[in-house]
């Protein structure tokens, strides 16, 4: 079993309330669960109008399939025209024998 954890910091430049913050990361959130079906939230920088940090987790049986996973996640975070990625930390975990 191989587990993925994904820490991303983003940029919200345009970000000028709390709320339109949210709702910038919620959707985000929303679109990068439904099409990888990955858990994610929001872990950080919750009273910050700019700035967010997501984390996202996977499992899976071979590490090939996570590390392809993981390069879409990238992907649509990146196509997100309203965040910027300041940080992106993947770590790929083994299960001990």
């Amino acid at each position: 079993m191989f587990v993925a954890i994904v820490c991303c910091e983003l940029h919200l430049p345009h970000a000028g309330s709390l709320k339109s913050k949210r709702r910038v990361v919620r959707s985000l959130l929303d679109r990068l669960h439904e099409r990888a079906r990955v858990s994610v939230a929001e872990t950080a920088f919750h009273d910050l109008h700019q700035r967010a940090e997501i984390g996202i987790a996977a499992v899976a049986a071979q590490a090939g399939g996570l590390e392809r996973l993981c390069d879409e996640l990238r992907r649509l975070v990146d196509a997100e025209p309203e965040a910027v990625v300041t940080r992106w930390d993947a770590q790929l975990l083994e299960e001990a024998p």
